[in-house]
């Protein structure tokens, strides 16, 4: 486990999440065992996105051991999400 984590916060009836999912998938083989990828289905775990305050799906949260680093609503790019998981230490 690292101590950078990317949380892609999700549901099955979500489009705009089906849209994310192949850049997620992508960044997760390129990354490997540098960041720790945890994905949250909204609707089997509510008390998860609460804690987080995910309003709207999908939401990306970026983080590493002391912080939460960045925090995306919305499908978002590669390298948008690249940026993040470099300034969070990755």
């Amino acid at each position: 486990m690292t101590d950078v984590t990317l949380m892609d916060f999700h549901a099955d009836w979500c489009g705009p999440c089906k849209t994310q999912d192949p850049i997620i998938e992508e960044l997760e083989e390129d990354y490997g065992d540098a960041v720790t990828f945890e994905y949250v289905d909204v609707d089997e775990e509510p008390d998860v996105a609460n804690e987080y305050q995910v309003r709207s799906i999908p939401t990306i949260i970026v983080k590493n051991e002391e912080q939460l680093v960045d925090r995306f609503v919305g499908v978002t790019q590669r390298d948008t999400l690249e940026d993040a998981l470099e300034k969070a230490g990755a």
